[in-house]
């Protein structure tokens, strides 16, 4: 038979169209047969019979075919049974293969939920895995690294492990020698058994090979400062040739005091003042000990005013109290001495009436004696002209003495004879 949508040739054992997929309309209840048979009987009532023939039923059959081949085909009552049967078969195998089909993609789903949750299980233990490893590499990366190496320092100087603290110290420094924290660990370690000497070497020996290192010497004089040897920071920076270095803790730079005179000898008397370039306090002895902030302060010119040497040492105190290294300078003072005095007149017998006079330098004061002994500052003290003893002989001496150091000059001895009638 053939479709009645798309004409196509659709098979007796088929009822849904191959081409279109257009169902087949049975017919069961009419049968173009039974109205021949039916006419046939209706014309024989009264025992007329006449024999049906063969080429009306195929006239009826033609004309059936003719109005109904495009729709339907009029089948008989086994054909109609077996189809039926066919159908209910063919409805059970759709119903089947709908279950099958749906239990397929309900499996197929399943499993594909299934590989989904294995795919993001295993995706998850690999990230988990990845992430455990980067953690692991992260902390072994720490654990070797300046840092990580310097906790685990401080971590066994905590525990007074201090062979173990200086390993990993001394790795911090084979790590970066330009950082000062490994130093200051290092330092640590002696500071914690009360060894400060071994403390500071750690940090002059660090700075033997790095002279410009700014963050040694500000850890060196950290060290310093909280150990209160502050004096001694002015004499760690006065060794530093880096203007760089100094620059950076030019807060703890205290310069050291100057003189205003030059070391040496003076004949007569001098004052010396003492500065600093930094400024601050001044303190200064002259005793030639060390000067501390207990010492006199400076606060005008030193009067050097006898005849001795002084030698005087300052120390200038910036306003971190930083004092600064010890300047010193020595002075002598001696006055010069004239020669012996100039006495008039010469040696000699007189017959008239002669004065005896003495020169005196300015500084000095005059004495003498007419008997013959030395004179001294005890003795008579020339004033002006003395007269000459008449008709006497007499031995006049005379002496300088020095107002400011009280020395004595040599003695001038004059023999004087007077002859006067």
């Amino acid at each position: 038979m053939r479709c009645t949508r798309c004409g196509a040739n659709i098979p007796d054992d088929q009822m849904i169209c191959p081409e279109c997929g257009a169902e087949v309309q049975i017919v069961p209840d009419y049968n173009p047969l039974d109205d021949v048979l039916t006419r046939e009987v209706r014309g024989s009532v009264e025992g007329a019979t006449r024999q049906i023939q063969t080429d009306d039923i195929r006239k009826y059959q033609r004309k059936s075919g003719t109005q109904n081949g495009n729709s339907t085909r009029v089948l008989s009552q086994e054909e109609m049974d077996r189809l039926r049967e066919k159908r209910r078969e063919q409805a059970r195998r759709s119903r089947n293969a709908g279950r099958n089909t749906e239990l397929r993609r309900q499996q197929q789903r399943a499993k594909r939920l299934e590989a989904a949750r294995r795919k993001r299980r295993n995706l998850l233990i690999t990230l988990f895995v990845l992430l455990v490893l980067i953690v692991v590499v992260i902390y072994v990366a720490y654990i070797n690294s300046y840092t990580g190496v310097m906790k685990s320092g401080y971590r066994a100087l905590q525990e007074r492990n201090y062979e173990t603290a200086e390993e990993y110290f001394n790795r911090a420094v084979v790590k970066d020698r330009s950082r000062a924290e490994a130093y200051i660990g290092l330092s640590e370690i002696y500071r914690d058994q009360d060894d400060l000497d071994g403390a500071e070497d750690v940090f002059l020996t660090a700075l033997e090979s790095q002279p410009t290192n700014t963050a040694i010497y500000q850890a060196v004089i950290d060290f310093y400062m909280d150990t209160e040897q502050q004096e001694k920071i002015s004499v760690l920076l006065a060794s530093c040739d880096d203007q760089g270095v100094l620059d950076a803790v030019a807060d703890y730079v205290s310069a050291a005091p100057t003189f205003s005179l030059a070391d040496g000898t003076y004949e007569e008397v001098q004052e010396v003042s003492i500065t600093s370039e930094t400024g601050g306090t001044i303190y200064y002895t002259t005793d030639g000990t060390d000067p501390t902030t207990a010492s006199t302060q400076y606060t005008e010119p030193i009067l050097l005013q006898k005849e001795e040497t002084t030698e005087i040492r300052a120390i200038a105190v910036n306003a971190n109290d930083i004092p600064s290294v010890v300047s010193t300078a020595k002075y002598t003072i001696e006055f010069p001495l004239v020669d012996a005095p100039a006495v008039n007149p010469a040696t000699g017998q007189y017959t008239e009436p002669t004065q005896i006079t003495i020169t005196v330098p300015e500084g000095y004061t005059a004495y003498y004696t007419t008997d013959g002994s030395t004179p001294t500052a005890d003795s008579t003290q020339y004033t002006g002209p003395v007269d000459m003893p008449q008709n006497q002989q007499i031995i006049f001496s005379a002496v300088l003495i020095n107002n400011n150091n009280g020395k004595a000059t040599a003695v001038t001895t004059r023999n004087y004879i007077s002859r006067i009638d």
